[in-house]
């Protein structure tokens, strides 16, 4: 029993310090679910595989023969209180949807402290280190990789004026390459303005910045708002 005990301490050791690589990456970029997180995941992950790893052992001898159960059941309970955990550092803020890295992150975790649990090091050693590259090196390699930008756009218009309508708005956003789109009207100000709501899409931030100074310069614009998605 004490070779078992150097066993388990070996594999909960080897959990924390996997836990503890990852989440200090998350923790370096300011992530809700750090270094903290993630190392109780894979220790907690690793501590239920063993329980089910030595649970013969646990169970007094009379009842072995009228006991059944399945190895992989424990597995699937950790993974989906993963996923309860993983929700809750998920976060939309308008049309950004940020924590989802966060989140698979903490799942990954959760598995690589399974496999540790069960004794499985060696791929436990390798999806560890392919989780830290994932994460930092690949971040950098996104960053070249075109992607759309979005934004909301919030524009109040002075009523009775021609610019105003809806297809000139929509022409003078499509002459900084941006496409416009899902578009909603409010009539405020006791009817003295007209709102416009749209989402916008481009592939150059930058296009918002222009199409800003193009309403500045509109005289007829109330005011503007445009967020865009980080």
């Amino acid at each position: 029993m004490e070779n078992d005990f150097n066993l388990i301490l070996s594999r909960l050791f080897l959990a924390l310090l996997a836990g503890g690589i990852i989440g200090i990456e998350r923790a370096i970029h300011g992530r809700e679910a750090g270094f903290r997180t993630h190392t109780l995941v894979c220790v907690s992950s690793s501590l239920l595989m063993l329980l089910m790893t030595y649970q013969w052992q646990l169970i007094p001898q009379q009842y072995i023969d009228t006991i059944r159960t399945d190895p992989t059941r424990m597995a699937q309970g950790i993974m989906t209180g993963i996923g309860f955990l993983g929700a809750g550092v998920i976060i939309k803020e308008g049309l950004t949807v940020r924590g989802l890295t966060t989140a698979a992150s903490i799942w990954m975790t959760a598995a690589i402290g399974i496999v540790i649990g069960l004794g499985f090091y060696a791929p436990a050693l390798v999806v560890t280190v392919i989780t830290v590259v994932t994460l930092s090196m690949f971040r950098w390699i996104e960053s070249f990789i075109p992607s759309m930008k979005y934004a909301n756009l919030c524009v109040r218009f002075i009523r009775s004026n021609q610019s105003s309508d809806e297809d000139s708005l929509r022409a003078l956003i499509a002459r900084h390459n941006i496409k416009s789109f899902e578009a909603g009207y409010r009539l405020d100000d006791q009817g003295r303005a007209f709102q416009y709501d749209m989402t916008l899409r481009s592939y150059d931030i930058k296009n918002f910045s222009r199409l800003a100074q193009s309403l500045l310069d509109l005289d007829d614009v109330h005011e503007f708002r445009i967020t865009p998605s980080s």
